[in-house]
């Protein structure tokens, strides 16, 4: 332990005299390797599909230029921070203004950069960037068949009651380059792929409190908006199951309309069209999906009191029923000032979840085990969001 320590002292020493060789007109913070309490394994020892890293998008302030990603490395034990950094000490500004979201698909990683209207592209090993995509106002990506499709606000970044209407955008994975892109609701967020059709929760964010309040229907073939489906109010977050069902989560107008978690199903299994079949009266802000479980948590201002109201949940979404009042068994839920991100390993159930702290500092990466308990925190880049995860491949 104690010599792996000197080498990632001595390693910082050297990307940093590297860093300043490179960037002589530009102060650059380099990478930071913090050692993390867990077992250190060869890549051989991994079994196919296992995690072998996962990446930490930092969305950093909106007009501060501090987006940043970080590593996990569940192989050596070392959490990287600031890594891109390091990978491409050539690249001018980094890697841009408001990290909004973070993928990878075959060999490429992914990362949406929403108000530097660009996706950042880099070699999933190694993080050091291929090229980029541009695309204004850009919020989520997706992939199916060798083509990404990106979600887009599209217009500026600015409140506005007459805000355009948003699109997708596609992209072929190979070129890099956008080969079509239609245009569906106000301000779509995320968007999911289910055989022929696209999915895309448009948000109406721009126009509040006007809000949007449906799903776009993207027919693939032909990129043809082909229908909306009405939901809640400010529709965010969308994921689907293994049933063949998607789930919504609306986040409402913060004031009158409350959040809620919505069911998108057949009514007719000879159907290919899917509805709103039950909505649950759930305040969801974000979550992610493993097997029959819905892992959750809700941020809610409440203005009597000043302060976020937080909670924490699992819904089983075959039963359709809240099975836990929260993920976290310890009580050190009460270490988390702000959730702001959360993931789950598929292949041991570990739970991430960020804290984005304050929203102006470094914030913090929580990991629990799949009973709930604490393993360790880790300090990150200024508003941690979203999570990736790197697996180890045949």
């Amino acid at each position: 332990m104690k010599k792996r320590k000197v080498l990632s002292v001595l390693f910082s020493f050297s990307l940093w005299v590297l860093f300043f060789a490179c960037r002589k007109d530009e102060i650059v913070l380099p990478a930071e390797y913090e050692l993390l309490p867990i077992p250190v394994r060869t890549e051989a020892s991994f079994a196919p599909g296992e995690p072998i890293g996962m990446y930490l998008l930092n969305e950093g302030n909106m007009g501060s230029n501090k987006a940043s990603i970080d590593y996990v490395d569940f192989v050596n034990g070392y959490y990287v921070r600031n890594i891109y950094s390091e990978r491409n000490p050539a690249v001018i500004k980094e890697l841009g203004d408001v990290g909004n979201d973070i993928q990878i698909y075959g060999s490429k990683l992914y990362a949406v950069i929403n108000c530097s209207h660009k996706v950042e592209v880099m070699d999933a090993r190694t993080c050091v960037r291929i090229g980029q995509i541009d695309i204004p106002n850009c919020r989520y990506i997706r992939f199916s068949r060798g083509k990404a499709y990106v979600s887009a606000y599209v217009g500026p970044v600015a409140i506005d009651p007459n805000a355009q209407l948003g699109a997708v955008f596609e992209v072929d994975t190979s070129s890099l380059s956008v080969t079509r892109q239609v245009s569906v609701g106000y301000q779509p967020d995320d968007l999911d792929i289910m055989g022929e059709y696209i999915y895309v929760a448009n948000s109406g964010g721009y126009r509040m409190p006007r809000y949007d309040y449906t799903v776009s229907v993207v027919e693939r073939y032909g990129m043809k908006q082909v229908r909306k489906i009405p939901v809640g109010v400010n529709p965010h977050r969308l994921r689907q199951d293994r049933y063949g069902r998607l789930w919504v989560n609306s986040r409402g107008d913060y004031d009158q309309i409350s959040p809620a978690l919505h069911l998108l199903d057949k009514k007719d299994p000879r159907s290919k069209e899917l509805t709103v079949t039950d909505t649950f009266d759930i305040s969801c802000s974000e979550f992610v999906i493993l097997g029959d479980s819905l892992y959750f948590y809700s941020v809610s201002w409440n203005d009597q009191t000043e302060t976020n109201r937080v909670s924490y949940g699992i819904f089983n979404i075959a039963s359709k029923t809240l099975t836990e009042s929260g993920f976290i068994s310890d009580g050190s839920e009460k270490d988390i000032r702000v959730p702001y991100g959360i993931a789950v390993n598929p292949y041991n159930g570990d739970i991430f979840v960020t804290d984005a702290k304050n929203y102006v500092s470094s914030g913090v990466l929580h990991c629990y085990n799949k009973n709930g308990q604490k393993k360790w925190s880790v300090r990150t880049g200024d508003i941690p969001a979203h999570m990736a995860f790197l697996y180890k491949t045949n």
